[in-house]
């Protein structure tokens, strides 16, 4: 399986787990309706944890363009691939929004509140204020990628080989990204994935969803550059630290 291949799959994997654990929560008429915050930074958990399982042989599971990103500045993955792993995470991330839309169809119908529909897709927050909102994703995804930096076993050099223990190499970025969403998680909905954000951002613009509203563009930058800026900030401080 080709590098871009496996960021694609993987990304669309933890999409459309991610995506489908908040439907779960979220939508009308769901086995797991009203279940709450700890059922959907679980859910995300997991669905890292699948994803990197999958992709992690083939391409060394980045899943995300911060993350892609900040191993390029630290001089620890090719900028000649940089474009080409950033295009499959975000196609991959469009196609497992599809997915989710798919799977929840009578649901999304269900829910009358465009707010809560467009809760699915992307993130938004708490209480509206963009500088600090753009704060919590830089320190969220900050974290995120300083620690990835230390994780033993975990190259990220995209050769054919698990990375850790195995398949339980992955435990440590679920528990990662579960950790940031329980402590950080709570001001933005913690994107700290640009990719994780635009891709069903924009499959919400274009999918037939009754009685969807705005897709809310104009928030739409936080959690792009935000994630963006909190990797490149991970990636300096951890080569002044070597």
């Amino acid at each position: 399986m080709s590098p871009f291949a496996a960021e694609l799959i993987g990304t669309m994997l933890l999409i459309l787990l991610g995506t489908g654990v908040v439907a779960n929560v979220v939508l009308k008429g769901t086995k797991g309706f009203n279940s709450g915050w700890m059922v959907i930074t679980t859910g995300w958990a997991l669905a890292v944890f699948v994803g990197v399982v999958f992709a992690t042989p083939y391409s060394g599971a980045h899943l995300n363009p911060a993350v892609t990103l900040g191993l390029a500045l630290a001089g620890k993955f090719a900028w000649s691939k940089v474009a080409g792993f950033i295009l499959a995470q975000l196609l991959g991330s469009m196609a497992g929004a599809f997915l989710t839309w798919l799977v929840y169809f009578d649901h999304f119908n269900a829910t009358e509140d465009a707010g809560t529909q467009l809760a699915v897709f992307s993130t938004g927050p708490a209480i509206q204020n963009k500088l600090f909102n753009f704060i919590s994703e830089v320190v969220g995804t900050f974290v995120l990628m300083f620690v990835i930096f230390y994780f033993s076993g975990a190259e990220f050099t995209g050769e054919k080989k698990p990375i850790g223990l195995g398949s339980l190499g992955a435990v440590p970025v679920a528990f990662l990204v579960w950790a940031i969403g329980l402590s950080l998680g709570g001001t933005t909905g913690y994107a700290i994935n640009p990719a994780r954000d635009l891709g069903p951002r924009i499959m919400h613009s274009v999918l037939p969803i009754k009685g969807k509203g705005s897709s809310d563009w104009k928030y739409a930058w936080v959690p792009v550059i935000g994630p963006c800026i909190g990797a490149a900030i991970a990636a300096g401080l951890y080569g002044l630290l070597q």
